[in-house]
């Protein structure tokens, strides 16, 4: 069981619309363990989490970004993932786009086509109202306050 957090980075994407993009995923060792999160994944050596966090993002999704915005969150996490325990530390920045189609191919991994299903853009309104996992689980909460500009300092979420 790993001791140490992994770290990674994650994108609250917004559009012209403040729809936030989403990642619906699944364990693939486990197809009826799915969840929606944010574009994101680890850091590489050498790497800053704001540069993890727009590579992930484009690998992901195909959207480049050439800035973030400010730091919102930290979330440390303990889950299993392919039979295996994982500890992961991930920060996640706001950014916004004009354009919500892919300007490139993504470039999934192995292990993210086996869980990928599906990439959708949620109004505020629709998350709240979703019974699907969310991760975090009070993400439209913290949408929420995001729109109204009342999550103006970083916060840790334990999970």
């Amino acid at each position: 069981m790993p001791t140490t957090p992994r770290l990674g980075a994650r994108v609250l994407l917004l559009d012209p619309d403040d729809r936030v993009l989403l990642i619906h995923a699944r364990d693939p060792d486990q197809p009826e363990h799915h969840w929606w999160e944010l574009p994101g994944g680890g850091n590489d050596p050498g790497e800053t989490l704001p540069d993890t966090a727009r590579r992930e993002l484009a690998e992901e999704t195909g959207i480049l970004l050439d800035h973030l915005g400010h730091h919102l969150w930290d979330r440390e996490t303990h889950f299993h993932y392919r039979g295996r325990h994982h500890h992961r530390r991930e920060r996640v920045y706001l950014a916004r786009t004009t354009h919500t189609t892919p300007t490139r191919r993504p470039r999934h991994t192995a292990n993210e086509r086996a869980g990928l299903i599906e990439h959708r853009w949620w109004t505020h309104p629709e998350l709240a109202a979703s019974r699907d996992k969310l991760l975090p689980p009070n993400l439209a909460y913290l949408l929420a306050n995001v729109l109204d500009n009342t999550l103006s300092t970083p916060v840790l979420l334990d999970a």
